[in-house]
């Protein structure tokens, strides 16, 4: 019982995890390219969730300081992470470039594919 109070108390880091051991398998086991960019969207996912969990502190308000309020949260993870996400968007659109360039070279988007055909030229 012990066992599943501490999961309970503890479910956003262990979904973060599942997050990032998914995307990690994605990128590792999959040979197709847009694939292959889900699993790098979903790993960048999990390290953004890392990063705001901590920053929300319950009870917590903004860093206004009134005397009424005597717990604050920090607001600096959240700006960090606002500007991970527009780089790692900026990133994904990079990278679908990157695939739709790539297919029209090779004619494919699957590694083994792109790397059989590399040996033939």
């Amino acid at each position: 019982m012990e066992v599943l109070q501490r999961f309970a108390d503890h479910y956003n880091y262990v979904v973060t995890i599942f997050l990032m051991v998914a995307g990690l398998y994605i990128v590792i086991a999959r040979g197709n390219l847009i694939k292959k960019l889900v699993g790098l969207s979903l790993f960048q996912t999990s390290v953004y969730l890392l990063y705001i969990e901590p920053g929300k502190i319950i009870g917590g308000t903004a860093p206004i300081i009134d005397p009424a309020f005597k717990v604050y949260s920090n607001p600096l993870p959240h700006v960090l992470i606002l500007t991970a996400i527009v780089v790692g968007v900026a990133t994904l659109a990079l990278g679908l470039a990157l695939v739709v360039r790539i297919h029209e070279a090779y004619g494919t988007i699957e590694e083994d594919e792109i790397f059989s055909r590399e040996g033939e030229e």
